[in-house]
């Protein structure tokens, strides 16, 4: 159960210099909502005034999380849908919403508030999405704890205090992300199917096997293993043996005195021309430019 003594409600003037951090946070809070009481309990600033049969429009984000109670949610996005017990939401700037807590039953509340370039990017290459706000992710006291650093960091304002908070807050978002996307894979099988394929793929980086073979070592189709791997990880088999086999050239270029040509037999390209291209295209460098700046940086330090 989730104890809290009193109301706690802060809103931030941002500097300049705040928003060249690239995230800002602009408000946090906690409250408890008892049952049959009037929602919202405390007054907000006119941008942020709140009014669940109305709903309002923010030209911010913010995270909403609820640790305990249950309540409703709706967006122009998302249909109404129930809320309960250890839910976080997501809220978009220019985006409609309105959310309230079961009269009989109350909620806690957790919030903050933020902008900025960081969050943006972040929208922009679908990590989140106004289609998709709610996330059940269970009663977590790591992200309680997080609220609570925000608001304990929030009450001092002490020098550096505000890059302090958005990072926070960058890790909040990188916790729903990682939680959210484990929850979702419930296929407990293709999850042990997947590891072991990549514990296949780590031990034979210098070996010349094809991702067809390690289907058919871990026992599944092809077809099945490509698709559940890419749903996954985010990139084809093929493309994530590839990415080891970049790092471990660029481990055996930094760490030994191997010939290019003898670093690229090694690890099975067909000669050193398509070693030399596949590292430039990784990397920007050919594998001899590369070694030499690890080398010169190296004795200059």
């Amino acid at each position: 159960m989730v104890v809290i003594q009193s109301k706690n409600i802060k809103y931030f003037n941002i500097s300049a210099l705040d928003e060249s951090w690239g995230i800002v946070v602009t408000t946090v809070g906690r409250q408890l909502i008892p049952p049959h009481s009037s929602y919202p309990l405390s007054q907000h600033p006119e941008s942020h005034i709140f009014n669940p049969d109305n709903g309002r429009v923010l030209k911010e984000y913010q995270l909403i999380y609820i640790p305990e109670g249950s309540g409703y949610f709706e967006s122009k996005s998302c249909k109404k849908r129930k809320i309960t017990a250890g839910t976080m939401i997501l809220l978009f700037p220019n985006e409609w919403h309105t959310y309230e807590p079961d009269k009989d039953r109350g909620w806690v509340e957790y919030w903050v508030g933020f902008h900025g370039l960081h969050i943006d990017n972040r929208v922009k290459n679908g990590f989140f999405s106004p289609a998709t706000p709610v996330f059940h992710l269970g009663f977590s006291s790591a992200i309680l704890g997080l609220y609570e650093d925000i608001l304990n960091h929030a009450a001092e304002e002490r020098a550096g205090y505000q890059q302090l908070i958005s990072s926070i807050v960058l890790y909040i978002l990188g916790l729903v992300h990682f939680m959210y996307r484990n929850e979702t894979f419930s296929d407990s099988y293709a999850v042990i199917k997947i590891n072991e394929a990549r514990a296949i793929m780590k031990q034979t980086i210098e070996e010349d096997i094809s991702p067809g073979s390690i289907a058919e070592r871990i026992g599944v189709s092809y077809s099945w293993f490509r698709k559940m791997f890419k749903k996954y990880v985010d990139v084809s088999p093929a493309q994530y043996q590839a990415n080891l086999k970049f790092l471990r050239s660029k481990e055996l270029l930094n760490t030994t005195n191997l010939s290019i040509t003898e670093i690229a037999y090694k690890l099975n390209f067909e000669n050193v021309g398509k070693f030399s291209t596949f590292f430039n295209k990784k990397e920007g460098l050919s594998p001899l430019q590369y070694r030499k700046e690890v080398r010169n940086i190296g004795k200059s330090s």
